[in-house]
């Protein structure tokens, strides 16, 4: 996965491993990380999940700036809205600027064919994907069952393999919390989820990118 795809990636009916409780998907909520490359801190991604009527809303924005000897080589930005049903996409508006190249993905939940699908429009053209689509929304717990999610910067439905591994700690706010971690893997680098044991809140993500770095996601 290069530092780009994680801006995106910066991508479970309920069930987790085998023993553990089930955990139910927020209605509201608010995750404010701090993103750090190989442990020093390049920016920020803000998510904030609100709720109206059967409908939820997700915004998140990021911002990365990666320097070298105190000048600015990389720039990342993106911004996207997504509104849910349930736990399914129903629309989403996604704008990215990745180093200056700049995209843009929009989907909405039409009536097609055989059915109701999700509309994607990218500068490539249209794809419609039947049934309920999911994002690679980590702050859901229903995310960990599926076996393929949409990325919100390509457009693209990607295949994934979702797995629970060990537990461990993870310095969140100044202190170390019990955690559990999940491993996402899918067509670019494996992505490592962080969740509380405690209440299963996202804590946040690992990864290796470009380089053999490490890109980390921490809960501010």
């Amino acid at each position: 996965m290069s530092v780009r795809h994680a801006g995106t990636a910066l991508a479970c009916a309920l069930a987790l491993a085998a023993g553990a409780q089930p955990v139910a998907s927020p209605a509201t909520g608010e995750w404010n990380f701090r993103v750090l490359l190989d442990d020093a801190p390049i920016g920020e991604h803000r998510f904030v999940l609100t709720a109206a009527g059967d409908e939820r809303r997700l915004s998140s924005e990021a911002a990365f700036a990666v320097k070298l000897l105190g000048v600015t080589v990389y720039r990342y930005r993106h911004s996207a809205v997504e509104h849910w049903r349930g736990d399914c996409l129903r629309r989403l508006d996604a704008d990215t600027n990745d180093g200056g190249d700049r995209s843009e993905v929009r989907a909405e939940r039409e009536s097609e064919g055989d059915g109701p699908a999700l509309v994607v429009l990218t500068p490539r053209g249209r794809s419609a994907m039947p049934g309920c689509v999911m994002s690679f929304a980590y702050w859901n717990p229903a995310m960990r069952a599926q076996q393929q999610l949409l990325n919100a910067q390509t457009g693209k439905l990607e295949p994934v393999r979702i797995a629970a591994l060990d537990e461990g700690r993870v310095e969140v706010r100044g202190r170390g919390v019990a955690a559990r971690r999940w491993r996402v893997s899918g067509p670019e680098q494996p992505i490592d989820l962080w969740y509380a044991v405690a209440d299963g809140e996202w804590l946040g993500l690992d990864a290796q990118v470009r380089g053999g770095k490490k890109l980390s996601y921490r809960l501010k």
